[in-house]
């Protein structure tokens, strides 16, 4: 392609980008759902994390399954004074093997994510693995729909886990999917620092 066809398609795509942006006019915070049965989902959402802290935004992180301190996203935001991070659940079903355990947990993460929606000060909060909840019945999804829709105008919400319940889908603004295309661990390695974890 010669240069002058290559500037005239660039600056094509320039208008209907400059376009885009001109016509995206509105200011309030949005809903992302991070789904799909590949690895990264809470990878994501702490990288948008990380980029608003970047920006000096308050941050709070709820994990919904992970029951450890031990993760490296852990040790690297515990400290920082503009991230709360709780960690709500006692693991993945299949370890602690415990429904009621596991509901009186998702509950218990509810009310303080519910209380959390209502707090304007807070500009970001991200529901690691929430979505499960809904698919093990742990929580009903409407009253968490609700929340969302009356949360404060400017507040930003990450929701992250493989199925997405198809009423968060109905209310989200971005949606993203992250696919398993192949597994160091289906390949027989095992699961390490500063990559699963």
């Amino acid at each position: 392609m010669s240069d002058t066809k290559h500037k005239d398609r660039m600056a094509s795509k320039k208008a209907v980008m400059d376009r885009k942006i001109a016509n995206a006019t509105e200011e309030r915070g949005v809903l992302i759902l991070l789904k799909g049965n590949g690895k990264g989902k809470s990878s994501s959402a702490f990288g948008t994390m990380l980029r608003s802290l970047g920006h000096g935004k308050k941050c709070v992180v709820i994990q919904f399954i992970k029951g450890r301190t031990e993760t490296g996203e852990y040790k690297f935001f515990k400290d920082s004074p503009l991230v709360d991070w709780h960690i709500m659940g006692h693991g993945f079903t299949w370890e602690t093997q415990d429904k009621e355990q596991d509901i009186a947990a998702a509950k218990k993460a509810w009310a303080l994510a519910e209380k959390l929606l209502q707090d304007e000060t807070i500009d970001m909060l991200v529901f690691d693995e929430m979505s499960y909840m809904f698919k093990y019945k742990y929580l009903e999804v409407q009253p968490v729909v609700e929340a969302l829709q009356n949360r404060p105008k400017n507040q930003n919400v990450i929701i992250t886990g493989r199925t997405m319940a198809l009423e968060l889908q109905a209310i989200a603004d971005t949606i993203s999917i992250v696919q398993d295309e192949r597994h160091a661990f289906r390949l027989g390695v095992k699961a390490q620092q500063g990559i699963e974890f």
